[in-house]
């Protein structure tokens, strides 16, 4: 394998918006082009990126970077992480999810964060079982109805 993330680009976005997830698991994940709408409404807090596999598009992930979390029970809670991830319905189970993981969690590391946070619909299609097995553990929250999850990036 060799992967690598893309920027979306004018050359690319059409590929992204084109990929598609296995059918039970549209519940609960968005579109790439709902969430690319978003990344533009969020600007430098959003970090969209397209996932390859040599010159095959295999996924899709968006990070969110130093948002406020939830300034009336504490204004200091600042937050980083995964908030959308769309592995292609052919590309599945093949370490391309774990990749994507792994490269928001040196882009925090980057920007100097130590915690991935994500959230992920609950139910027996959703992703908990991924995410617990590398590494995430629950907060105890939740947001819009999803489980909340942290990975520490210092271990």
């Amino acid at each position: 394998m060799t992967l690598r993330l893309e920027k979306i680009t004018p050359a690319n976005v059409e590929a992204g918006i084109e990929l598609r997830i296995r059918p039970e698991q549209e519940k609960n994940v968005e579109p790439v082009a709902h969430s690319l709408a978003e990344a533009y409404a969020w600007g430098e807090t959003a970090w969209p990126r397209l996932v390859f596999d040599g010159e095959t598009l295999v996924g899709f992930l968006m990070a969110f970077l130093d948002i406020q979390w939830d300034p009336e029970k504490d204004p200091e809670d600042r937050r980083s992480g995964l908030w959308r991830l769309n592995i292609g319905a052919d590309a599945q189970g093949r370490g391309y999810g774990r990749y994507a993981v792994e490269a928001v969690a040196a882009e925090i590391r980057r920007r100097g964060g130590n915690r991935l946070f994500t959230t992920w619909e609950p139910g027996e299609d959703g992703p908990e079982q991924f995410y617990l097995k590398l590494g995430f553990r629950l907060t105890g929250e939740t947001s819009g109805g999803q489980t909340v999850g942290v990975l520490d990036l210092d271990d």
